[in-house]
């Protein structure tokens, strides 16, 4: 409560309380206000969520299988399918508990995207898998609250493929677990990044191990970490100057700050990768960390700047406007930066 009562100023509060979607009340007491898990407010603010608002808007669209759009791994076509539609859901607040629909999505998903070496994939074959749907995905999964014991496999890969530990170059066809066209090598190297590390598929990767808890932490997805954070502070991170592939300069989306977030990133979500692994208060970080003030109003809101209205179920407010969605975004990083020792998650 103290976060909620010293820094989200009382306009924002009824905004985020009052709101028509039942979902920012429900991620602004959970997120913001640090409500217990059991606390009776909490729960019956998460069921509401799942009865107004978009949650069930998302969830209007499954099929009975489980899909979205159209059987299969759920990539295809963005962003109505089951890749896009979980990831929503994720970000919404949505949980297994509270939906059978969600837990079905889940069980199915992984039965059409996953390889038998943990990758996730855009075709259910081993040549499709990268960085950012790994990391999306894994993230989704974990923030939906589904449990299956083949998740262990997904973040094994996913660690393995950053270090390149026991796995062999993309050229080494007949090994039992190499690198593709797709992700092409370790330390985020991606083909669709003529073969440079890519900072977008990083955050996706480091925002789902940092949100596996510590003592599930395997040695190998510290090591992954490890080498996350190094290659995020090798450049400021305010300035986005990592390799940009096929591009002269960094992507102008990185400063656009947008809801809900797919495979483009922006620095909001890379600072909340690094304050998740314990981070917010290095001091490599503050310039990122400025912007992000800079970019909050008078009254204490963040605008929609980056949309995909019209691309996907439904719509999450008009652009260059305040949006509550991305507020939540926000403040739950600045939250974040008071809470975490530096490099503890490390």
């Amino acid at each position: 409560m103290e976060f909620w009562n010293a820094q989200v100023s009382p306009y924002v509060q009824d905004w985020l309380l009052q709101n028509s979607d039942a979902a920012v009340r429900y991620l602004a007491l959970r997120d913001l206000m640090g409500l217990d898990a059991g606390d009776p407010e909490l729960l019956e603010a998460r069921a509401e969520a799942h009865a107004n608002g978009k949650i069930p808007e998302v969830l209007s669209h499954i099929q009975p299988e489980g899909y979205w759009d159209a059987p299969g791994a759920g990539y295809l076509k963005k962003y109505f399918s089951s890749v896009w539609s979980l990831i929503t859901l994720a970000q919404l607040g949505a949980h297994v508990q509270e939906d059978a629909r969600i837990g079905l999505a889940c069980t199915y998903y992984l039965s059409q995207a996953l390889t038998e070496h943990g990758q996730i994939t855009a075709s259910g074959t081993p040549s499709s898998t990268i960085d950012c749907l790994q990391g999306n995905m894994c993230a989704a999964l974990l923030d939906l609250g589904f449990e299956d014991e083949r998740l262990e496999k997904c973040f094994d890969w996913m660690a393995r493929s950053v270090t390149g530990e026991g796995v062999a170059p993309a050229g080494t066809k007949d090994a039992a677990l190499r690198y593709y066209a797709g992700k092409v090598g370790p330390d985020f190297r991606c083909g669709a990044n003529a073969g440079s590390p890519c900072a977008w598929g990083a955050v996706k990767v480091m925002l789902a191990l940092s949100k596996t808890p510590l003592e599930k932490r395997t040695p190998l997805m510290k090591q992954a970490i490890e080498r996350g954070v190094n290659f995020f502070f090798s450049v400021d991170p305010a300035t986005a100057q990592y390799p940009c592939g096929y591009a002269a300069q960094p992507s102008r989306d990185w400063w656009k700050f947008g809801f809900p977030i797919f495979y483009i990133t922006d620095l909001l979500q890379l600072v909340e990768a690094l304050v998740n692994l314990g981070y917010g208060k290095d001091e490599r970080l503050v310039p990122a960390i400025d912007i992000i003030h800079a970019k909050q109003s008078v009254q204490g809101a963040w605008n929609l700047e980056f949309s995909y209205t019209g691309k996907v179920w439904c719509d999450f407010g008009e652009k260059n406007q305040p949006n509550p969605w991305v507020t939540l975004r926000a403040l739950r990083v600045l939250k974040g930066i008071g809470e975490t020792p530096n490099g503890s998650g490390g």
